[in-house]
């Protein structure tokens, strides 16, 4: 089967047949669906960083989508800085894969990878971040660019902490952690019910939603935590998340006042830690501890997830409540054909390797249009 790679500015533009494909993907992972990208292009993508949209599809004109690669035009830093295109991704985005027909993953790469080798004007290099190192997309995805002329650079980014409920009630998961865990949890929240009237609230709809959006943002500001650069996301993630049922917003109250919040995600069959925050003042009583265990209980009892998913992060207080690791990795791909290209190889790679790559490049044009040839000098 023949591939091409169509071009789409905007997810607006995608056409319609694309629908099912995003689907699938996000049956699988709340991350890889249309809802999460189209929350990120409305709320942090500018008109003067498009959304750029890879689609790849049959020749025959068909209008069957096999693949989509969603990539990010940001604007270069300074005036003559260079173009580099970015996986529709930030800080915000725990992971991030192409959405790809399985049965013809490889061939959906390489001809991914051929689009972007027929754009190579348009950049000096890729950056694809917050991939599953394990996943083949990642060794496809390294393959398929180098092949089309593109030099990779593999880097990791961080750790993903997750836990295997296996068929366990909360009381069972509660026997497995560490013994610092299993004193604590009971004894702060006793010690914090001798101090204060406290309420747990956990809101999953529309209703209360506005009221505890504002009790998680007044957290927010009270905590550790950096302010949110986009604000308008995480509002707009927790509509999105509530038309799929997805929403598990948990509030702590001391005497009325929110102390601690959590955003949790559920969807197929998978808990996903998104974000955690509390006062520091009441850091003495572990109420980030106390939310979580009663997060962890309903979870794990009443929805009944096959997995916890710490997302990001090697922090040792996420080995304490998961039992699995794995690494998110990024990938860089550079334009030799261009000098600001170059220029960003040189400083990623080093100038050694450098030389050897245009050294071999050098003899792979002298071999291909002069053979028989010997080099001089």
């Amino acid at each position: 089967m023949e591939l091409r790679a169509g071009k789409y500015r905007g997810l607006a533009a995608v056409p319609a047949y694309y629908s099912a494909l995003f689907d699938d993907a996000n049956r699988s992972d709340f991350f890889l669906g249309l809802p999460w990208f189209l929350n990120f292009e409305r709320t942090i993508v500018s008109d003067e960083e498009p959304v750029v949209v890879y689609g790849i599809e049959p020749t025959d004109g068909s209008n069957h989508a096999l693949g989509a690669f969603l990539l990010w035009k940001r604007r270069p830093n300074g005036l003559f800085g260079p173009r580099v295109l970015h996986s529709l991704a930030n800080y915000y985005t725990p992971y991030f894969s192409p959405i790809l027909n399985e049965a013809h993953s490889n061939e959906i790469i390489q001809a991914f990878a051929r689009g972007l080798w027929a754009d190579r004007r348009l950049f000096a290099a890729i950056d694809l971040r917050c991939l599953d190192h394990d996943a083949p997309a990642f060794l496809a995805l390294v393959r398929s660019l180098e092949d089309v002329g593109l030099v990779v650079q593999t880097y990791f980014q961080f750790g993903n902490w997750y836990l295997d409920v296996a068929g366990r009630s909360y009381a069972e998961y509660f026997t497995s952690l560490p013994p610092v865990l299993k004193k604590n949890i009971p004894y702060q929240t006793r010690r914090l019910e001798r101090t204060y009237r406290i309420e747990l609230k956990l809101v999953t709809g529309k209703e209360g939603l506005e009221e505890a959006l504002n009790d998680y943002e007044t957290v927010y500001r009270a905590s550790w935590r950096d302010q949110e650069a986009y604000p308008g996301f995480i509002r707009g993630l927790a509509e999105t998340a509530v038309r799929s049922s997805a929403l598990r917003l948990g509030l702590l109250y001391a005497d009325d006042v929110p102390v601690a919040a959590q955003f949790w995600l559920v969807h197929g069959g998978i808990a996903s830690i998104y974000k955690i925050a509390y006062v520091e003042e009441f850091s003495k009583f572990s109420i980030g501890t106390i939310l979580t265990a009663h997060m962890m209980r309903h979870v794990i009892d009443v929805d009944k997830v096959t997995t916890v998913d710490y997302l990001s992060g090697d922090d040792k207080y996420k080995r304490d409540w998961m039992s699995h690791r794995r690494e998110r990795w990024g990938i860089l791909a550079f334009n030799l054909r261009c000098l600001s290209g170059i220029a960003l190889a040189a400083r990623h790679l080093g100038g050694r390797r450098i030389n050897s790559i245009v050294q071999k490049t050098k003899a792979m044009v002298r071999d291909k249009f002069f053979p028989g040839e010997a080099s001089v000098g």
